[in-house]
C-alpha cells in the first residue's frame, strides 16, 4: 500500500460459522442481493473469480439512474482469511475475516478513490458491511 494514502476502513461482526460467510460473501448470487449500502442502490451483474490472479467485476446502479462498476484484480486470496484486489487506478482493498468468540469480524481497508469526500467513501463501505451481516442473519 502506498504509504503517503490516508487508509479507510470499516467493520462489522457476523454471526454465522467462517464457511457461510466465505460463501455469502465471494458468491455472486449471494453478492447481488447484498452488495448495496443502502435501498437507492441494487448490484445489476456480479463476476468474482475468487483466487489469486483473478478478476471481479460488480455493476452497482442507483434508483435514479446513476451507478459505476467496481472492478478489479486479487492480488492475494487466502480463503477465509484474507481477500486482497487492486483496482484499475491501482487503489488496494483489502479484506480480513476473523473468527472471534462473537462470531466473525470482517474488516474492510481501502485507499480512497480522490475526488470523492472521504467520509462518504467510508460510510458506503460501512453501509455495505451492515447490509451484508443483516443479509447473513436472514439467510
Amino acid at each position: 500500500m502506498h504509504h503517503s494514502t490516508t487508509h479507510l476502513s470499516a467493520s462489522v461482526t457476523v454471526h454465522a460459522p467462517i464457511q457461510k460467510i466465505w460463501d455469502y460473501w465471494t458468491a455472486p448470487e449471494h453478492i447481488l442481493r447484498w452488495n448495496n449500502p443502502s435501498d437507492e442502490w441494487k448490484t445489476t451483474s456480479v463476476e468474482n473469480d475468487v483466487r489469486t490472479g483473478g478478476k471481479f467485476r460488480y455493476v452497482m446502479e442507483t434508483n435514479d439512474g446513476g451507478g459505476f462498476t467496481f472492478e478489479g484484480q486479487y492480488d492475494e486470496v487466502i480463503p477465509f482469511e484474507k481477500l486482497s484486489s487492486v483496482h484499475p487506478n491501482g487503489r488496494k482493498t483489502v479484506n480480513t475475516f476473523s473468527v472471534t468468540a462473537d462470531g466473525v469480524t470482517i474488516t474492510e481497508i481501502f485507499e480512497p478513490e480522490a475526488g470523492v469526500p472521504a467520509a462518504d467513501q467510508q460510510a458506503f463501505c460501512a453501509g455495505v458491511l451492515k447490509q451484508f451481516g443483516d443479509y447473513v442473519a436472514r439467510h
